[in-house]
């Protein structure tokens, strides 16, 4: 029974390229900030429209550094007190590109709670959304890893805006969106990171890119590197190692529309048996 046409693909006449940077990122606030911009300005200059940096890109964790202070109203806080900000809504118009932010801790000074923040400019430094991760990263792996961003960060309740969610956010399938900044450790990393980017892109039939910071062992928590790129059909398109790197990969909708039609997913879907979950409506 077909219930539902497939959802259209992203309006794209010609393929869109997208660069992913891979950074490092230490202590100092103004130089993570520095070094990012230098990199998204390469990216566009080679070629790149959107460009997506790493989770926590600003500082070594979460909740480190000043974060950026969230004031209401107006919003953002001043460029003294939300560098982070400032800075990123200068590197996407400075580079004519669509920037996801990565991800940056910020404080909500109503409550004091931190949160794990991604914000989205457009070629104007215009701000296009926010998305606050929603599922925490608390993980004991007895001999392995023990790491709990709950300590630190509150979860958010999303919004209509949402978007780009964070590592964790990456696993519940109805939540993605295919670019995401994230920081997969050297135990989950081997094990899930290309798996999940591969199975989610399978599943909504759409490309998925995973950006990470690059790999530094001399930091208190060691990502798996990896920035991968993946096609609907969950072919691995570009994949970087461990090091600081910028990754490309051309976006066409074309081939998002040809996978929809070949596997018709979309149209087989039963909500005759199951409700449709992407349905505001259904509680």
């Amino acid at each position: 029974m077909s219930t539902s046409a497939p959802p259209p693909s992203p309006v794209l006449r010609q393929p869109l390229k997208l660069a992913c940077v891979q950074l490092a990122s230490g202590a100092d606030k103004a130089a993570n900030l520095a070094r990012a911009r230098t990199k998204v300005l390469e990216a566009a200059a080679a070629g790149a429209r959107l460009v997506v940096l790493p989770e926590c890109f600003n500082s070594p964790t979460a909740a480190t550094s000043s974060p950026l202070r969230r004031a209401s109203p107006p919003f953002p806080a001043p460029a003294d007190t939300a560098p982070s900000f400032h800075a990123l809504r200068a590197m996407a118009a400075d580079a004519r590109v669509y920037l996801v932010g990565g991800s940056i801790p910020e404080l909500e000074p109503a409550t004091g709670r931190y949160y794990n923040t991604s914000l989205v400019f457009g070629p104007a430094g215009d701000l296009l959304a926010t998305h606050r991760k929603v599922h925490l990263f608390d993980i004991n792996i007895p001999g392995h890893i023990v790491f709990r961003e709950s300590d630190v960060l509150s979860p958010a309740t999303p919004s209509p805006s949402s978007t780009s969610p964070t590592r964790h956010d990456r696993r519940p399938p109805r939540l993605l969106r295919p670019r995401l900044p994230g920081a997969f450790n050297l135990t989950t990393g081997p094990l899930h990171w290309r798996l999940l980017a591969q199975a989610r892109a399978l599943d909504n039939q759409f490309y998925v890119a995973m950006c990470s910071p690059a790999r530094d062992m001399s930091a208190s928590y060691h990502a798996w590197g990896h920035t991968l790129v993946v096609d609907p059909q969950a072919k691995v398109l570009a994949e970087a190692e461990d090091a600081e790197d910028i990754i490309y990969s051309d976006l066409d909708g074309g081939v998002i529309d040809e996978t929809r039609r070949n596997i018709p997913v979309y149209t087989q879907r039963r909500f005759d048996v199951y409700p449709d979950v992407s349905n505001a409506a259904v509680n």
